[in-house]
């Protein structure tokens, strides 16, 4: 058996090449404010594989996504080991965008800060009288573009993220963002409304699109994750304060009001953040893990 090694690591995932597919594997690690913690988060990669693959099930009528199997055994014999059984996906290769796809239904976290501040998110105007975790009027697109890591994204509005896929893409610019556009609150309407059924609320999410080989938009990377999106419990929601999460918020939390941490979360901790993510994969999916 050939050991293989990955082409992309990511902050939590990693990428292997497989001829004309990709094989992208969810680790353990957990990343906050940008940075790897030195704590590995069992099941965590299981968590986000087995979720992303539940949501593209779900959404491949409003367009294709990368997904070829979550099965070891489709995928060559190096992966048949128990530390890639359920958090690998053998996907489609796909150009990615540079552009991250997110949108909002519900004003919280930087979005709350800057509508403090001017009223605005993303460049966008609100309704005045707006609270902390309100539900948005409609569902707003604030796109920004890719970091390498290390690196911050940087929020961009609608009109920029033409122009920056039209320097890309020359002469496609305008047709790639505003699909991009459409397809991100479509699939976050759809999502939201059957999450909701099922006690969560999804405030938010990224989405990220790449392109296949004849040259249409196919949905790639990861889809509605506790890692890329912000779930709530619907049961006890209140607006006007910050809402607790199905999420790394626990860590993101205990790192803040900790100093001298090293980046390194106790025991505890690690144990209520993988409680929250296996409580929020069996809530939308009816399934134990």
């Amino acid at each position: 058996m050939t050991a293989l090694k990955p082409i992309k690591e990511g902050k939590v995932r990693e990428i292997y090449d497989n001829g004309d597919s990709l094989i992208m594997v969810a680790t353990d690690r957990i990343s906050c404010f940008d940075v790897i913690l030195n704590n590995q988060v069992t099941k965590k990669g299981t968590v986000l594989t087995q979720m992303s693959k539940f949501w593209f099930d779900m959404t491949q009528d409003i367009l294709p996504n990368h997904m070829v199997s979550v099965d070891v055994q489709d995928m060559p014999e190096f992966f048949r080991q128990e530390k890639f059984d359920g958090n690998s996906m053998l996907c489609r290769k796909l150009t990615m965008l540079p552009i991250e796809c997110i949108v909002r239904g519900y004003i919280t976290g930087s979005g709350w800060a800057s509508y403090v501040k001017d009223g605005t998110v993303c460049g966008i105007t609100l309704p005045e009288g707006l609270q902390e975790s309100d539900k948005l009027p409609e569902p707003i697109y604030t796109p920004s573009t890719k970091a390498e890591i290390g690196d911050h994204d940087e929020n961009i509005s609608y009109e920029q993220s033409v122009d920056y896929l039209e320097k890309r893409f020359p002469g496609k610019g305008e047709e790639y963002a505003s699909k991009l556009r459409d397809y991100t609150i479509a699939l976050y309407k759809k999502c939201a409304e059957y999450a909701l059924t099922r006690g969560i609320i999804i405030a938010d999410t990224k989405f990220e699109f790449g392109l296949d080989k004849d040259g249409n938009i196919v949905l790639g990377d990861e889809m509605l994750t506790p890692d890329s999106s912000r779930f709530w419990p619907a049961e006890g929601y209140e607006p006007g304060h910050g809402q607790p999460s199905f999420d790394k918020q626990f860590a993101r939390d205990w790192l803040k009001s900790n100093e001298g941490h090293d980046w390194t979360l106790p025991d505890e901790i690690v144990r209520k953040t993988i409680d929250k993510y296996l409580q929020g994969y069996e809530l939308l999916t009816g399934e134990k893990l």
